[in-house]
């Protein structure tokens, strides 16, 4: 039984009293800074930018505000998590998300006005002492400036950005609310309803009929509509070819990465290296069909877990006292921050409850603790909140931690406009910290079963973050190549080509079926515009550091200077302030050579025990 929120203790609430004491204070602020609000008037400014003071001036009211609005945000948006049925958390989610929404409309002219001034001028900005703390905010725009428009040409593009992002939003409706799966059923006969949820959790099932039926209704569903996702899909990609044609950029890659200044040789880098170790990945294919004793091996074979064991039962209080053991390879005073947040501050929000947020993330702003969400099973209701949980939740809360640990580390040490870290490196931090404990429960493992469970659950990662994020980069890159050449995109040629690319990956031991290919179509992060490849090079530069810091005392301090800077330099420069250049191949290679020695491990352990069960 899921308890109401008013029944979780307040010890495993999240400590959102540390912004405002209750509602009634959020609200006075708001009011205040309804009030008080100043938005910077363009005529105000316009004609004085090239004064550094002047530019200063502006920059500090904007940035003020909007460290304001973002302490607002954080706290409504945190309650309103809590209970999506609260009415007054949600109205006030709504009032504050109006209120930034008018804030990026009223500053909307300030990045056009500084780009409006002469180079010299601007360059003059740039190297001034007195705009020395928003001197990454001034190299951001300078990048841009190079393929900035006119005024009026800018203002058409703002007016197609709408129209153009409904692609993205026919998707998702027809994706998440039209689409109607037939059942699936079971060994048994028994019909099991099919959804964007249960999907998931049938393939990890040693019920391998309920696999397969699940598998084959749920893309036939997909394969049924394939031509209308198939041009959504092409009007997308032709959406950001469009943008990079206008911008001057040579194609859509280049355009995707220029902002946060990274070498497209970085994406080619990936996808090449990954390819020249792809025997890595066919030898834990081959290992997995004969673990699991199939004369053939389907795409819906990847995902039930090679190893069964039901020894591995954590409480939470279990759980984070063994996270918080796993990270002494980090020093002392990580240690100790992370053990202060997660016992006296009050860091997480533990357990389900009725009409909570799902899943987990870490949050926060500048100005409050870099709050964690989990779902943390309440197994029998309130008398029982501290029933265990499984493998996959204590992961969850290592790598919620190594965000939160990166924020709180970048916020220490780092000014508002620089505190932010890109997305490039935002996950690096928390598949350290699961590496971290992966390495702690291994040391305590006491049987071989438990072993070959965990190097088990650790291989699956770094396939589904590694090996799968790398091809789906890939083919997003071949539609945009696509596009770009004026290759039409019809279901056919995307259907080949995702197959292609699956034998590629997979190897010969991965038996192809025509369904596979029409699974490039539920993706939705083809719509990102080139995001998921920044999954596979996070694992390959976490996995890299993982093995210096157990090696180099000095790594260590390298890696907590990484932490500490934020976002106040490109990302690339960041990674290598911790000694990892994402140029080269050998944070993936390295990555891949750990992957082997685990599936080594795996199949030692397997030959001396028989903890599987019967695949039926």
């Amino acid at each position: 039984m899921i308890p109401d929120r008013d029944d979780i203790p307040q010890e495993h609430t999240w400590n959102m009293e540390y912004i405002y004491e209750d509602l009634s204070y959020w609200n006075a602020d708001l009011q205040e800074c309804s009030q008080k609000k100043d938005w910077p008037k363009k005529e105000a400014y316009e004609d004085q930018l090239e004064d550094p003071k002047i530019a200063k001036q502006l920059f500090d009211q904007v940035f003020s505000l909007e460290r304001w609005i973002e302490k607002l945000y954080a706290y409504a948006h945190h309650r309103y998590d809590e209970n999506l049925k609260n009415t007054d958390y949600k109205e006030a989610y709504i009032k504050v998300k109006h209120l930034h929404t008018e804030f990026q409309q009223a500053t909307s002219w300030i990045r056009p006005a500084i780009l409006s001034l002469d180079e010299e001028t601007f360059l003059q900005l740039l190297e001034s002492e007195s705009l020395k703390d928003y001197k990454r905010i001034l190299q951001s725009m300078e990048r841009i400036r190079k393929h900035t428009l006119s005024e009026k040409e800018e203002s058409l593009l703002a007016l197609a950005q709408q129209p153009l992002s409904s692609l993205h939003m026919a998707f998702s409706a027809l994706n998440n609310a039209d689409l109607a799966f037939a059942p699936a059923i079971d060994r048994s006969g028994q019909e099991r309803e099919l959804s964007q949820s249960a999907y998931g959790r049938y393939l990890h099932s040693s019920d391998r009929e309920l696999r397969k039926s699940a598998y084959e209704n749920f893309l036939a569903e997909y394969a049924a509509h394939e031509n209308t996702f198939t041009e959504l899909l092409q009007g997308k990609v032709a959406s950001h070819a469009y943008l990079a044609r206008t911008r001057n950029f040579q194609n859509s890659l280049e355009a995707a990465l220029y902002n946060n200044k990274i070498d497209t040789e970085v994406y080619h880098n990936l996808i090449s290296t990954v390819k020249e170790n792809i025997q890595a990945l066919h030898k834990y294919v081959t290992l997995r069909k004969k673990v699991l004793g199939l004369d053939e091996l389907r795409r819906y074979d990847l995902y039930v877990p090679l190893v069964h064991y039901n020894g591995f039962n954590m409480s939470y209080d279990e759980a984070r006292a063994t996270v918080v053991d796993s990270v002494s390879a980090l020093g002392k005073e990580y240690q100790t921050t992370l053990r202060k947040g997660l016992y006296e501050e009050r860091w997480v929000d533990v357990y389900e409850n009725k009409n909570k947020r799902s899943g987990a993330y870490s949050g926060g702003c500048y100005d409050s603790y870099p709050y964690i969400l989990l779902n943390f099973p309440v197994n029998g209701g309130t008398e029982s909140l501290k029933d265990s949980g499984n493998l996959r939740e204590v992961f969850t809360l290592a790598h919620e931690s190594g965000h939160s640990m990166h924020t709180q580390k970048s916020r220490e040490n780092q000014p508002f406009v620089d505190a932010n870290y890109p997305i490039f490196v935002a996950e690096v931090a928390s598949t350290l910290n699961e590496q971290l404990l992966l390495h702690n429960l291994l040391g305590k493992a006491e049987s071989r079963e438990e072993k070959a469970y965990l190097i088990s659950y650790a291989i699956d990662s770094i396939c589904g973050t590694l090996f799968r994020q790398t091809l789906f980069a890939e083919f997003e890159l071949q539609l945009h190549e696509w596009v770009e050449n004026g290759t039409p995109i019809t279901p056919q040629l995307v259907r080949n080509e995702y197959q292609k690319l699956h034998e590629e990956y997979y190897g010969p031991d991965l038996v192809m079926d025509p369904l596979l290919g029409v699974e490039c179509l539920r993706i939705p992060h083809f719509y990102y515009n080139f995001y998921v490849y920044q999954y596979a090079t996070g694992i390959s530069a976490a996995l890299a550091l993982w093995k210096e810091i157990t090696k180099d005392a000095a790594a260590k301090d390298r890696y907590l200077t990484f932490l500490s800077s934020g976002g106040s330099k490109f990302p690339l420069e960041l990674l290598e302030l911790a000694g990892i250049d994402m140029r080269k191949k050998e944070p993936i290679a390295s990555a891949i050579d750990h992957f082997s020695s685990l599936v080594e491990q795996l199949e030692a352990l397997l030959e001396t025990t028989d903890p599987v069960e019967p695949v039926h």
